[in-house]
């Protein structure tokens, strides 16, 4: 029985890291545009490349771009987790209806989109 347990423990963790690093990726995307916009209206409004406030905005952009890869590959690692929990736990018939378990299975719909 703990075996089923810590399979649905499991599943809750991480479906919730799941969620939470879709998130986090959806932001720094959404950062990075931002980021992106506001050097492109400086070059626009003419401001030198060598100024220090054009530099500090590729700097951020380029911060911004390492921290979308790096949560990117952390959020396919954890879906691959996620995708093999779900696996396991389609195997154990006293699992199939449960809310852990199709919390999970939406967490990876929605990763996949």
């Amino acid at each position: 029985m703990s075996d089923i347990s810590n399979l649905k423990r499991q599943l809750k963790i991480k479906s919730g890291a799941a969620k939470r690093l879709l998130k986090e990726n959806g932001l720094y995307r959404k950062e990075s545009e931002d980021l992106k916009r506001k050097l492109d209206k400086l070059i626009a409004d003419g401001v030198p490349e060598d100024e220090w406030e054009v530099k500090n905005a590729r700097r951020l952009c380029e911060e911004s771009n390492k921290m979308i890869q790096d949560s990117s590959e952390r959020l396919g690692s954890n879906i691959a987790d996620l995708r093999e929990l779900i696996v396991q736990a389609k195997k154990e018939e006293s699992l199939a209806e449960d809310v852990d378990l199709l919390n999970a299975e939406s967490v990876l719909e929605e990763a996949s989109i």
